[in-house]
């Protein structure tokens, strides 16, 4: 049995996320296993580090799969890359030990948000970042990005559905850096929660726009309150940028 990691790049989009949710849906997972599945002519399941939600990005997501099939890494990129759509893109296809497992094996996983920061709109990426007309403050953001590094209960700032499993997320880093009218916020974690990156550059945009202080930050989290995070940034802005193992 040989075990194949791909890493590959897309346009989220028109997708409802990376993770197979049915017969004939459209995602990411689907369009891949069926591209694979054609290529050694039985059902393939591909592994993905990430169950990235409706509409997000990748820089560089990473998957794996195995098969019996005599192929070498040329042979799968070159058939993926010939018969996926074009807004999915196959970067590179590597052999890997057969005990390589694509989500279970990711030490951190890398998210970047882009936030488009001017008054006027940006056509171009107008599907790929978040457009905050009003300036915001970078060093009240960069105070509040401190906030979230450690661990910390990450209830408040989720969306899932289920509360059986811990909620308690370690987060690496909270970076922001401000580049020609766009500000760039990259989360670190080894594990995520649904909407926990939208709803922190959420509430990151709300410091930067005086809404609320960077040191409520502590209070919102432990908040009994429903719905403490009042704002969850667009998810056209969000990229999976890196995953390390």
């Amino acid at each position: 049995m040989k075990n194949f990691k791909i890493t590959m790049q897309y346009d989220g989009g028109r997708y409802k996320g990376w993770q197979r949710l049915g017969q004939g849906e459209n995602t990411i997972q689907e369009k891949v296993e069926k591209v694979l599945a054609e290529l050694v002519g039985k059902t393939i399941e591909v592994i993905g580090a990430s169950r990235s939600e409706a509409g997000v990005h990748a820089l560089a997501h990473v998957a794996n799969f195995k098969t019996n099939a005599n192929l070498t890494d040329a042979d799968i990129k070159n058939y993926l890359y010939k018969f996926l759509p074009q807004d999915i893109s196959i970067t590179e296809v590597t052999s890997v030990p057969e005990s390589f497992h694509a989500r279970y094996n990711a030490k951190t996983k890398t998210y970047l948000y882009k936030i488009w920061n001017e008054e006027y709109t940006n056509p171009f990426m107008r599907k790929y970042s978040m457009h905050i007309a009003h300036k915001l403050n970078i060093s009240n953001m960069k105070t509040a990005c401190q906030y979230f590094i450690g661990e910390h209960d990450m209830t408040v700032f989720s969306n899932a559905k289920s509360k059986k499993k811990s909620m308690i997320r370690k987060i690496d880093g909270v970076d922001l850096e401000e580049r020609h009218g766009f500000i760039y916020v990259r989360v670190r974690s080894n594990e995520l929660l649904d909407h926990m990156v939208r709803k922190i550059v959420g509430t990151l945009i709300q410091v930067g726009l005086g809404e609320i202080h960077a040191n409520y930050i502590p209070k919102i989290m432990s908040s009994k309150e429903d719905n403490p995070v009042t704002f969850t940034a667009d998810v056209g802005g969000l990229y999976i940028e890196k995953i390390d193992y």
